[in-house]
């Protein structure tokens, strides 16, 4: 048999092989017309077409392929166009967000150790809850956007990643599928930076477009530096692949410094704080006691706390101990004066609407009335240009009252138990490195969400529920096993759902 006519048995046959080349050459000569005519578009559509497919036929690939795009996506809100939606990200997310639920529900529904785990209860509840105020909300369609888009991101990097991470290789690829995507805006970044002469001033937008600002950049940034610490000294990890954990850490490491967002290194200090908690086997009993004591301290002493940070006049700038010194100063520093007007205007707008607040999405709109002028910065604004809330708990208590905080607050609380407790009870050296270091990156994250307000995008929600996916599926599927054991286990319903 020839060459041509073996290939063709192989693969198409002569009618087939004659359809395609004339659908490839009527595509040729319509994107020449298309180009010619100025409609550039046109010319990706081989692309969507190709992703299509992989979104029906391989479901794991898009998804994975959703995770490594993401640092990478720019929000046309920021550019001419002027559109509130990452390219090409999202437009992927919300394909995986449909198709996903159309195999869950052919599948006859969630594998119930997944339904059935504290966390994910947790995770419906506040998703519910969502849409409970969504319906009450006093701007109905802002609403249903935010609504629809924490639908997605709980969806498909909580939900479908659990099926995903239930073979344990796939919680480290979807590490490296952010991280090296990642390390090419860091490069991009620094690059900048350097032409800028490393100034303040131009690390608060050198990241632009990939993301919004410096604070969004580290906070990232932040949620991988404890999980490359646990690579970097993994017993267990060849010896190329510690290199490059190691290489990683340092270039990550040199990106927050050189970010100036103080709230990063603030969340970077309690996870190494937690570490230690963690090294020294300190009981719960001593930590929630230690945290209540501190709380009530504060509360006693508010007064002369107060007192001193109002004497405080360092502002943030290049000199790095200023910088440190300035994130006490509540008299002269713009920023810190800017956070404590936002917060003080969600909690009156709380104050106004205690139970369902004003609906998801909304705070950015509904903020300007409830400013007092004696509280307003040099750089207060009605139209939140400077960012939202700046709060993970203050901003959805305006927008979503009391229950909105409560969800956020008790998903961290259970994933911070449940894994203290997968600690204990793993053997495998490795997995609980891993464990610890994923529990590490969400802590610098919980520790950031005092200050900032991130979950509204898919750069922050992606790290952050794929990280409390990957801490559920250690919990469900590799519970006293070993990392040896873990590799290629999966369920058949699993694999029906995401392969």
């Amino acid at each position: 048999m020839s060459t041509g006519s073996s290939l063709s048995a192989k693969g198409l046959n002569k009618d087939q092989l004659r359809w395609f080349y004339f659908l490839t050459g009527f595509f040729m000569l319509f994107s020449a017309f298309a180009i010619v005519k100025g409609f550039l578009f046109i010319t990706g559509l081989p692309v969507v077409f190709f992703i299509l497919l992989l979104t029906i036929f391989h479901l794991d690939t898009v998804a994975f392929l959703a995770v490594f795009l993401t640092p990478l996506s720019i929000n046309l809100a920021k550019t001419s166009i002027g559109i509130g939606v990452s390219l090409p990200s999202e437009p992927l997310m919300f394909a995986l967000f449909l198709i996903f639920w159309l195999k869950v529900f052919a599948d006859g529904g969630l594998d119930k150790r997944i339904l059935h785990h504290p966390v994910t209860i947790l995770i419906i509840g506040h998703l519910i809850w969502f849409f409970i105020t969504t319906l009450t909300s006093s701007m109905p369609v802002v609403s249903f956007k935010s609504t629809l888009a924490r639908f997605c991101y709980v969806s498909v990097f909580y939900f479908m990643f659990l099926y995903l991470f239930s073979k344990y290789r796939n919680i480290k690829k979807f590490l490296w599928m952010y991280m090296v995507p990642l390390l090419v805006v860091i490069f991009y970044t620094l690059a900048n930076h350097i032409a800028a002469n490393l100034s303040e001033d131009a690390a608060h937008v050198s990241m632009t477009p990939f993301y919004n600002d410096h604070t969004a950049y580290a906070a990232a940034i932040c949620f991988f530096i404890p999980v490359l610490f646990a690579l970097t000294y993994d017993k267990k990890a060849s010896k190329v692949m510690k290199y490059f954990a190691g290489l990683f850490l340092f270039l990550f490491l040199v990106a927050i410094v050189l970010s100036y967002t103080r709230a990063a290194w603030v969340g970077l200090v309690a996870a190494l704080c937690a570490y230690f908690a963690f090294l020294f086997r300190l009981k719960s009993a001593l930590i929630y006691g230690g945290f209540t004591l501190l709380v009530v301290l504060a509360i006693l002493f508010r007064t002369q706390i107060t007192m001193d940070l109002e004497s405080n006049s360092e502002v943030s700038s290049s000199d790095y101990a200023s910088h440190v010194q300035s994130i006490g100063n509540i008299s002269t520093d713009d920023s810190n004066l800017e956070r404590l007007n936002r917060w003080a205007c969600a909690l009156r707008m709380w104050a106004d609407r205690p139970i369902l607040g004003f609906g998801p999405g909304t705070y950015m709109f509904k903020y300007a009335p409830y400013q007092k002028f004696s509280q307003r910065s040099g750089i207060s604004t009605n139209n939140a240009t400077g960012g939202g809330s700046h709060s993970e708990i203050l901003g959805p208590m305006s927008e979503q009252g009391i229950l909105g905080p409560i969800f956020y607050l008790l998903i961290g609380i259970v994933v911070t138990v449940r894994t203290s407790s997968f600690l204990k009870r793993t053997k495998d050296t490795s997995v609980k490195a891993l464990a610890r270091g994923l529990l590490l990156g969400l802590v610098t994250y919980w520790v950031h969400g005092f200050l900032n307000y991130f979950l509204d995008t898919e750069k922050a929600s992606v790290p952050y529920w794929g990280f409390i996916a990957a801490l559920v599926a250690l919990d469900i599927f590799h519970d006293e096993h070993e990392v040896s054991d873990l590799s290629d286990q999966t369920t058949t319903q699993q694999g029906n759902i995401v392969e």
